[in-house]
């Protein structure tokens, strides 16, 4: 199923992120998310090398999560592809019978493993999400037909609400929703009043927002992500709470906390919230209790 029907039936839609190993040995991450993942949200995202780090693809990797009975979302970056292969991606998934799309740019290659590698961005996130829509419409964006009937997604993207360029986030939503958007998930959210501000304004699009939220670790990850990734930024207090009990913090009590709180001050400005565990999948479950959102029924 295509997750705008949750949205459009009105219900909290909670979604977690998994990245596929650096290998084909995909036992573990099932396993987390049939024991932790499975009842407590509607879609897991499955990352494509992300951070420009070479692993297992995401398409393959979203069909393994499908035949296990859960709802896969296909981020697809413009990093590694050019159009002819991001459309054909695009209709591979549609064969395989993935619907949900995630529609990304994508980080800069010397950011991974692969410095050396040549990055692509033939197309960006809008014209990947103009591209999408058009094979819906029964073409390709150099106009050919597509044969048969044309497949249907749900087709998501990103906003950074906390971004110190609101306007300009503003304006790419914008460009996002009239190229096809139909759903945002957030870059992560430390922020709340920041959040529920952009919130007031992006109402004006009609299109459902998810609040995303990685989970914080620890002091030096939430450092790092202030010095190195764009339109996140973890308040000084925040930090000074990870640092209040270390113990605490290690053992990941203190994250769960921060994500919990901000879910409750949030939750009422967005449709949904995301959350991006790193690894902490078996701590999702307690977010969410402590954030009072109960379990849902699992979609196929």
């Amino acid at each position: 199923m295509r997750i705008t029907e949750l949205f459009q039936r009105g219900e909290f839609v909670l979604t977690a992120e998994v990245g596929p190993p650096k290998g084909i040995e995909l036992d573990h991450l099932i396993k987390d998310a049939h024991e932790f993942l499975k009842t407590r949200v509607h879609a897991l995202n499955v990352t494509d090398n992300q951070s420009s780090v070479m692993r297992t693809g995401s398409l393959a990797t979203c069909k393994v999560l499908k035949d296990e009975g859960l709802l896969p979302i296909f981020q697809i970056t413009c990093r590694d592809r050019n159009r002819i292969a991001l459309q054909s991606d695009v209709l591979s998934a549609a064969l395989l019978g993935i619907e949900n799309l995630l529609l990304l740019t994508g980080d800069y290659t010397t950011l991974g493993d692969h410095p050396q590698a040549k990055p692509v961005f033939d197309l960006d996130s809008v014209s990947l999400t103009h591209a999408v829509k058009r094979i819906e419409e029964g073409f390709d964006i150099a106009g050919n037909a597509i044969d048969g009937v044309p497949p249907k997604f749900a087709k998501g993207a990103v906003v950074s609400p906390c971004s110190d360029s609101v306007d300009v986030q503003l304006a790419k939503m914008e460009a996002k929703v009239k190229a096809g958007c139909e759903y945002f998930q957030t870059q992560g959210v430390y922020e709340p009043e920041k959040f529920i501000k952009f919130m007031e304004q992006a109402k004006q699009f009609g299109v459902p927002v998810q609040l995303g939220l990685i989970i914080p670790k620890n002091v030096g990850m939430c450092r790092y992500m202030n010095a190195n990734v764009a339109g996140v930024h973890v308040p000084d207090d925040m930090i000074e709470e990870l640092k209040a009990d270390k113990e605490k913090t290690k053992a990941g009590d203190t994250g769960v906390e921060i994500c919990a709180r901000l879910i409750r001050e949030c939750k009422e400005y967005a449709q949904g919230v995301h959350i991006m565990s790193l690894g902490w999948e078996n701590r999702i479950p307690e977010i969410l209790d402590m954030a009072g959102i109960a379990p849902i029924t699992p979609q196929v």
